[in-house]
């Protein structure tokens, strides 16, 4: 390393990030020292003071590694501290820092909410940031931020919200085309409208009532978990979209012709049918539909679906390629007159991967001929997966029908793989 021009150990010491790995290289020599100065990212992890020798505080230590930097780009904090801590690193790196990721650990310190200012005010000075990602956070009054007109992604992962807190958030950020929020609880309403957002991941921990209001026209990749009532006012770029609610149930949804729409996926224990079947409605131009919603019902009781016409529901989706069928929907497939309406010259011209959730020996005959017209009218399939999941076997027809599966895999080894 000696023998090295200056430029190449500047070269290479600018691909450290780690802050220990930094403070070794700091000691080795003035010229190692002076060659830190191109640090382009910082990283310090939880433990990072640990065993720190010496009465400097965290926020010493990091203040004087950043001091000792001139172009920093990326700043990445898990270890703890303060808001003056914060504020005073922000005063040094903010003209040339472009992404920054805190873990806050405060979801739980409302006395942090009263500090003045408190660590979500202080990331106002980060003007220039195009990446800001924060953990563990507790926003219960609206952030003091001026507009960041450079930031394209947001992602805010584990948080207690307010509404009006993310409301606010969220107007100071009007050129996202990223947004995450992950595992926030205390959201009941929220309305996004950002015109250039593109890719957007939320997930609403709580009772899952939340209701739901996007107006994005750009908007690609929508991914929402734990909301009752959603509406989606501009959907003509929407590529792939996922729907869940773990907790509560799917009341509404109002999207309008999802005609760019290749991949849906609904998820949940209950929807109303109602939702169901304007989804469904909605997306007949889909490539890879996903249905695993276990039951229906406008109110508290759980009902099966209803019957689904086999014929009318694959004309109305002509370019599904990948079926991933669970639960309830597949036993809506499987009803006596599901199969009336076949006529000669029927198929199902793209459908080339079937995944058949099956819990229950009920209906068996009825189940095996659903699986046996998507071999015989799936004429580009190309595999087919079982799973049988939980079935009970205390009577003797599940080890029939468990039979007829395996005879059925037998005749087309080559499409069918139990699991």
């Amino acid at each position: 390393m000696d023998s090295l021009p200056d430029a190449i150990i500047q070269y290479i010491l600018s691909h450290l990030s780690n802050a220990r790995d930094v403070a070794a290289c700091n000691c080795v020599s003035k010229r190692w020292r002076e060659s830190l100065t191109y640090l382009r990212s910082l990283y310090f992890p939880r433990n990072s003071f640990d065993s720190r020798p010496g009465s400097y505080s965290s926020d010493t230590v990091v203040w004087k590694m950043l001091s000792a930097t001139a172009c920093l780009e990326e700043l990445v904090v898990y270890s703890p501290f303060t808001s003056a801590g914060l504020a005073s690193w922000l005063s040094l790196v903010h003209s040339s820092l472009k992404d920054l990721e805190l873990r806050m650990d405060n979801v739980m310190d409302y006395q942090a909410c009263l500090d003045s200012p408190s660590k979500l005010d202080c990331i106002a000075a980060g003007k220039k940031l195009k990446s800001l990602k924060l953990w563990g956070v507790l926003m219960a009054n609206p952030p003091k931020w001026d507009v960041f007109e450079n930031l394209l992604c947001l992602e805010i992962v584990g948080a207690r919200l307010e509404d009006p807190a993310l409301s606010a958030a969220l107007g100071a950020c009007p050129n996202l085309t990223n947004l995450v929020l992950l595992g926030c609880e205390g959201v009941r309403s929220v309305s996004i409208e950002l015109p250039y957002l593109e890719h957007c991941k939320l997930d609403f921990y709580g009772s899952g009532n939340c209701s739901l209001s996007l107006t994005c026209p750009k908007i690609e990749l929508l991914e929402v978990q734990g909301c009752s009532w959603i509406r989606v006012r501009e959907t003509t770029c929407l590529r792939n979209l996922s729907i869940a609610n773990n907790s509560g149930r799917v009341y509404m949804v109002d999207f309008g012709k999802l005609s760019a729409l290749e991949s849906l996926s609904m998820r949940g224990v209950q929807w109303c049918w109602d939702a169901i079947s304007k989804m469904l409605e909605w997306s007949n131009e889909v490539k890879h539909l996903y249905m695993k919603v276990e039951f229906t019902g406008d109110l508290e009781a759980l009902l099966p679906f209803p019957e689904v016409d086999f014929v009318e529901f694959f004309n109305s989706h002509p370019k599904l390629q990948k079926f991933d069928v669970h639960g309830a929907m597949f036993a809506a497939l499987c009803q006596k007159n599901s199969l009336k309406n076949v006529e000669p010259g029927f198929v199902i011209p793209c459908l080339e991967e079937v995944v058949v959730q099956v819990r229950s020996p009920l209906n068996a005959e009825q189940k095996m001929n659903t699986l046996e017209s998507l071999l015989k009218y799936g004429k580009s399939l190309k595999k087919m997966v079982i799973r049988i999941l939980q079935m009970k076997s205390s009577h003797s027809s599940t080890d029939e029908f468990f039979d007829e599966i395996c005879r059925l895999r037998f005749m087309n080894r080559k499409i069918i793989r139990i699991e």
